[in-house]
């Protein structure tokens, strides 16, 4: 019987994707590398640790992890300034959770100061959620299934009275590597990419009533 739901963040709740490459792509352009989008693509939704050191190994930069990560992150929380709002369908779909009595959580594998950046900008209070669980909580990002597992300790239940919402594919991975059910929406790939997840919408307006029925 579902019990949570657990939502993955960037391009769930909210469309940061092309913010935070920007965000990437200016601190990158500081140290005089020019880097592209489609660089970054293999690595969405694995942590902004993964995000920038994958792309920096590709041009051989020696990346700083703590001082480049911070100076994006700080890019990123000037662009966000009055730039992010909650996508289309997520408050309704987080008032039909509660009319059902869910218990709701995030779980998403950027770094505290980005997860709070989103819910401040976005105005979905921190305290709609019953659990918030960020990337620096975790040793293992997504694909593997740590975060959905603490998550769903944190909220003293097993992973399979869960549903996870995801937008990518190693979310989708994790997930399923916990033993949660997952709905994947098309915010950032495919239907044909997203495939292995048990449900997918184009948007949570559009969520399949059996997703949050069983």
């Amino acid at each position: 019987m579902l019990k949570a739901v657990l939502f993955d963040m960037d391009g769930v709740l909210v469309d940061t994707e092309e913010l935070t490459f920007r965000a990437a792509q200016n601190m990158f352009a500081e140290h005089g590398i020019t880097v592209t989008q489609e660089d970054f693509r293999p690595f969405i939704g694995t942590g902004e640790n993964s995000y920038i050191g994958n792309v920096a190994l590709k041009y051989n930069f020696p990346v700083d992890i703590p001082r480049d990560k911070e100076r994006m992150y700080k890019i990123f929380g000037e662009l966000a300034k009055g730039n992010l709002k909650a996508l289309p369908g997520v408050h309704q779909f987080i008032d039909a959770c509660r009319v059902r009595r869910l218990k709701l959580a995030v779980a998403t594998s950027a770094d505290y100061i980005k997860m709070m950046i989103n819910l401040n900008e976005t105005g979905l209070r921190k305290e709609i959620f019953d659990v918030l669980v960020n990337g620096q909580e975790v040793i293992n990002k997504k694909p593997h299934p740590e975060i959905y597992l603490t998550t769903a300790a944190k909220l003293h239940l097993q992973p399979e009275e869960c549903l996870v919402v995801e937008d990518a594919v190693n979310g989708i991975e994790a997930a399923k590597a916990a033993g949660a059910k997952c709905l994947a929406v098309t915010n950032s790939f495919s239907r044909e990419e997203l495939g292995k997840a048990d449900w997918i919408c184009d948007s949570l307006v559009h969520c399949p009533v059996a997703a949050l029925d069983w």
